[in-house]
């Protein structure tokens, strides 16, 4: 059938590079190939046995009818008790809304917020889903480019320069997908002094990495002065706990913000996962040194990464101080032909990378820096050493 009878809307709409990559993968798996899969943020590790657990007292109470639109009670009050204790925030239950993962939670805010023409600031690189998620809603996304050289971060001077008339919203991650870096208290008191001199501008602040941050100390803007009232806080429970199939995020905002993303989910899908939602809560009380296995265990080879990545030459690295990914910019093969194939871009390299090595990992652009691609820790010591071997070979 032609696409011409479908929607422009979809017809424009980007596919999610991460996905593609991933399908792509399992693509030539199915036909026999060995391929390393360093193109998903999905942690490798099953799920906690305490929050299994949950799960299961969960179908033996029989949670088995819809569940509220914005979630339980019970899972909304252990939500506003980690607010307070992991990033300083009162929340009051009309604050919080849970949904089917934090890209619905994203997804909410945008159909929520955005108008058509509204201007929304990403500073780049950004997750993959923000830009079309925006222009769904009719937005219009405004890159802000950083580098490696700024640890991909971006400045007070640069946000100031992209706001407009226009500009609705600031949308970002701490730390970030897919840079891995992460803002430090000064950094956001400087990008809150350029906003408190603009009314009228909110942030979407993306915490889903919060607790996979080597260097500690998690700062959310929301907790400094002026940003309260005009930031959503978006996090969830898939990249932590391991439970990303589970599709549980949620929102901390101002109530009136909470009602209207509760009014837009009630007509789109309705309440989360009951089973989910109640493992969730056990999942947001138990301490953070039940995960700390888990972070300890991507710190150590997000060093190992490195170490391996720091030998091939052309590759140029930071350090990525959270979540589990590293973003080397891979410019310098710009142009270069190797064994019978031209680099021209990031997209070639990680194609090339994937016929030549197979190894997927995903290109730079889909998050908005060409000069870089996107390498996935979550995947055993043993597959990285492989993966970083083949790529090291095809490249000599």
């Amino acid at each position: 059938m032609s696409t011409d009878f479908l929607s422009e809307r979809i017809n424009n709409m980007a596919t999610s590079a991460t996905l593609a990559m991933a399908a792509k993968a399992r693509e030539l798996k199915a036909e026999g190939r060995d391929i390393i899969g360093l193109s998903l943020g999905e942690p490798d590790f099953n799920i906690p046995e305490f929050i299994k657990d949950a799960a299961k007292e969960a179908i033996d109470q029989n949670y088995s009818s819809y569940s509220p639109v914005d979630g339980y009670g019970d899972l909304k009050q252990a939500i506003a008790t980690k607010f307070k204790r992991d990033n300083n925030l009162e929340y009051g239950l009309d604050q919080i809304v849970v949904s089917t993962g934090a890209k619905q939670s994203l997804a909410n805010v945008a159909m929520a917020m955005i108008n058509e023409g509204d201007e929304v600031i990403l500073p780049a690189p950004y997750w993959v889903s923000y830009s079309d998620i925006v222009k769904l809603a009719g937005g219009v996304p405004v890159e802000v480019p950083t580098s490696i050289d700024t640890d991909f971060k971006m400045t007070a001077a640069q946000l100031e320069e992209a706001i407009t008339p226009k500009t609705k919203m600031l949308w970002f991650s701490s730390p970030c997908n897919p840079s891995g870096s992460v803002y430090s208290q000064e950094e956001l008191e400087s990008l809150a002094t350029v906003l408190r001199k603009h009314e009228g501008i909110f942030i979407v602040s993306d915490e889903i990495y919060e607790h996979i941050n080597f260097k500690g100390g998690h700062v959310s803007i929301a907790s400094i002065d002026g940003m309260y009232d005009r930031t959503i806080t978006v996090n969830g429970v898939s990249k932590a706990f391991a439970m990303t199939g589970w599709r549980i995020g949620f929102i901390g905002a101002p109530a009136w913000i909470a009602k209207a993303t509760t009014k837009f989910q009630g007509q789109v899908t309705s309440g989360a996962n009951a089973i989910a939602q109640r493992a969730t809560i056990a999942a947001l009380e138990a301490p953070k040194e039940k995960i700390q296995y888990m972070i300890d265990e991507f710190h150590k080879r997000r060093d190992l990464v490195l170490d391996l990545l720091g030998e091939i030459e052309g590759f140029k690295l930071n350090v990525p101080e959270g979540a589990f990914y590293v973003f080397p910019d891979i410019s310098s093969f710009f142009g270069k032909t190797i064994n019978g194939t031209t680099i021209n871009n990031a997209s070639d390299f990680s194609l090339f990378l994937l016929e030549s090595s197979n190894v997927a990992t995903v290109t730079g652009e889909a998050f908005g820096n060409p000069n870089c691609i996107r390498i996935s820790y979550a995947a055993s010591e043993a597959e990285l050493k492989e993966a970083i071997s083949r790529i090291k070979k095809a490249l000599s």
